[in-house]
């Protein structure tokens, strides 16, 4: 089996070559302490091939001669800490990324020009940390439409910067909109709609802060390329609520922040698949560079002196790389002021690891045969964490990606309630599962452009009049047999055969099947009590009614292909109440839909992730372990899994080798589908699967 050379390379810019970042976020007090070759050598030793280091914004890290940059008054004198540190990393292979932060300055130059700040109700400026302990200068917003983060200063900053300095690449923090009711940001708003700024952000039009944002960054962005055209610049996405398409027209690279945010408390702990999913979002743009995932250190920022338990950061890392994308760590200090040096550690193993896996990983794709329309809300979360729980790979379609996608790469498409809906969109789906597509599809559906009549009933087989209940309690969902024949099984009910109701709670819509030639597979058990008498008496605890007409999940023969809707929200029942049944029963449904060909699947297991990419003649199948409680205190390996490799992207070779420990597996071929041993899985593995073409 060849191993790929990580030296053989083709003629690509070096930020479209694999990449591990360590930013060691800059202290000011602690400026006499950075030794440029020490600290470059750390960085070395740790596994980063890229530094990103504090350059410009709320401090200049150099003499700048731009007027009311205010300058690190700890910067040594009679050197030039920044090309010291530039020249220490150019000489041992690290690109150096500069981080601009203009989203604050000192209140030194907030008093002599007050027009560059965010003003609140009533005029009054946005302080930060007003009673932070210590001699410091108040901080204060400042904002986007200012002349602060344009054109008279942070475009003088770029340029000097990129002309005075070998900067590899340009990175802004904190680049957001935050509300603001100055005199700039009053004629914009009006300019664009024609009415007043409201009073509050929560009045006004959804699309401002993103208009702002994409103005003042993409102004950034002229300027980098005006100056130094090769310099790419990087900028953050969200999970929730950013425009990929008109993003990545305003910068070269793509960043997020899944935070394990720990000191929120255990009752608001952040969801296990954070990392996972948000790579998967930045990478729904195809042809562009591997999206990075800044994970900080600490478990939460006022305890940013801290590491994050070495297993939990471990489980976190990982699903960045697994998933495709490329680790950017983010640290408080350099290594000689972080006391926590756990924190070095696992940022050494885990670049490590990546390290193994760069030039296997360069270029590969994803190998999925299900497919979610992003919808940015809760209900899309809910399908995506089913997905991830019982280990099906996925893409993400965006709702801007949606006319011009080729939805006939994915056998199953996923339409979770609430997802974005155009006209055209209903003739697509109509030609997706007519040629042989399946769809599953959950909750009220959309309606028509005069919100008034429900649209893609008849794709699903079931009769225009609808009706959505009341909030329902104490319901249930019942598995129907009165479509089946001899000894045929529910195919929603495998696994669950020794139960006829599993738990059901929310509103239904209340809908019919159009003829007899649509499958009930599910139907609802109404309230057998209000919520307030369920536990007594139980002498009064029986189903008023067990059984009824009413579809909780139908199945329908649309042409070639397949509809599946349940007219309920069972997104929300996974996130709520994440039961066992609810999770099967929703990979029960892709199953079906898949007819039970999965090209990759994996013996179950809780906290275990699964994914798949392709590279040449090869599959790539990367598992990561997150067993146990969390936050996780230590690592549970997980012992004797079987992964099943079947016949469709290619015939399995009958050989695979676990990367990242350097060892064959054990594999067996049992007609067309190869079985591989998996005898131990501690937190994260690789494993290379050739096919023979």
């Amino acid at each position: 089996m060849k191993t790929p050379n990580p030296n053989d390379k083709e003629q690509r810019p070096w930020w479209q070559q694999p990449l591990r970042i360590i930013q060691p976020n800059m202290q000011v007090k602690d400026t006499g302490k950075i030794d440029p070759e020490r600290l470059a050598d750390q960085m070395l030793e740790m596994g980063a091939n890229a530094m990103v280091f504090n350059v410009g914004g709320i401090y200049a890290w150099y003499r700048s001669d731009v007027a009311f940059h205010v300058h690190n008054e700890y910067l040594p004198r009679g050197s030039d800490l920044l090309r010291d540190m530039i020249r220490s990393c150019h000489q041992r292979g690290i690109r150096f990324i500069a981080r601009f932060d203009f989203s604050k300055a000192e209140d030194s130059v907030y008093l002599q020009k007050p027009q560059w700040f965010v003003r609140r109700e009533g005029g009054q400026p946005d302080i930060i940390g007003a009673t932070r302990p210590g001699a410091w200068p108040l901080l204060m917003s400042t904002c986007t439409n200012s002349g602060y983060r344009n054109e008279e200063l942070a475009v003088p900053v770029i340029r000097e910067a990129l002309e005075r300095y070998e900067i590899d690449g340009v990175f802004f923090n904190a680049p957001g909109y935050v509300f603001c009711q100055c005199s700039k940001c009053q004629k914009k708003y009006k300019d664009i709609y024609g009415t007043a700024l409201p009073e509050t952000s929560a009045e006004m039009a959804s699309d401002f802060a993103a208009r702002c944002f994409d103005d003042n960054l993409g102004r950034m962005y002229e300027v980098i390329k005006a100056v130094r055209p090769e310099v790419p610049m990087i900028l953050y996405y969200n999970l929730h609520r950013d425009n990929l398409e008109k993003r990545v027209s305003i910068t070269d690279m793509l960043c997020t922040e899944p935070q394990d945010v720990l000191s929120l408390g255990h009752t608001r702990i952040p969801e296990f698949w954070q990392p996972a999913l948000s790579i998967k979002v930045g990478r729904s743009i195809p042809g562009r560079p591997d999206p990075f995932g800044i994970v900080h250190s600490c478990p939460g920022m006022d305890w940013r002196h801290t590491g994050l338990p070495p297993a939990e950061y471990r489980f976190w890392l990982s699903q960045i790389p697994a998933n495709g994308g490329q680790l950017w760590h983010s640290l408080t200090g350099i290594p000689d002021t972080i006391t926590d040096k756990r924190i070095l550690r696992t940022v050494t193993e885990v670049n490590r690891d990546a390290a193994k896996l760069a030039a296997y990983m360069d270029g590969a794709k994803p190998v999925n045969q299900v497919a979610i329309m992003w919808s940015a809300n809760r209900s899309a979360e809910g399908l995506a964490e089913a997905l991830i729980h019982k280990h099906i790979p996925f893409d993400v379609i965006l709702p801007e990606q949606m006319a011009s996608m080729n939805l006939h790469r994915y056998p199953v498409v996923l339409l979770p309630e609430g997802f974005a809906y155009s006209s055209d969109f209903d003739e697509l789906l109509h030609d997706y599962v007519s040629q042989g597509g399946r769809i599953i599809a959950e909750g009220e559906l959309p309606k028509d452009e005069n919100q008034n009549e429900y649209v893609l009933t008849n794709l699903f087989g079931i009769s225009g009049e609808m009706q959505e209940s009341e909030y329902l309690v104490a319901s249930y969902l019942r598995f129907e047999q009165r479509h089946l024949t001899g000894n045929e099984v529910n195919p929603l009910q495998q696994k669950l055969q020794e139960t006829e109701l599993i738990p059901h709670r929310g509103r239904v819509i209340y809908c019919q099947p159009i003829d007899a030639d649509v499958q009930v597979l599910a139907t609802l058990v109404p309230p057998f009590s209000p919520l307030e008498s369920v536990g007594a008496p139980p002498e009064r605890a029986s189903l008023a009614v067990k059984q009824t007409e009413l579809p909780l999940a139908l199945l329908r023969t649309y042409g070639a292909g397949k509809t599946l809707y349940f007219p309920f929200s069972l997104s929300s029942l996974i996130q709520e109440f994440k039961l066992e049944d609810h999770f099967r029963l929703f990979a029960n449904a892709v199953d079906l839909q898949l007819n039970d060909r999965a090209l990759v699947s994996i013996t179950e297991a809780p906290g275990l992730q699964l994914t798949v990419f392709r590279k040449d003649h090869n599959l790539l199948i990367h598992l990561v372990n997150g067993a146990g409680r969390r936050p996780l205190s230590s690592v549970l390996p997980l012992h004797d899994m079987v992964i099943t490799v079947r016949s469709g992207q290619g015939s399995p070779a009958g050989e695979a080798e676990a990367l990242i420990a350097g060892v064959h597996l054990k594999t067996e071929m049992i007609g067309s589908e190869l079985k591989i041993n998996v005898p131990t899985l501690d937190v994260w593995e690789c494993i290379q699967v050739p096919l023979l073409i």
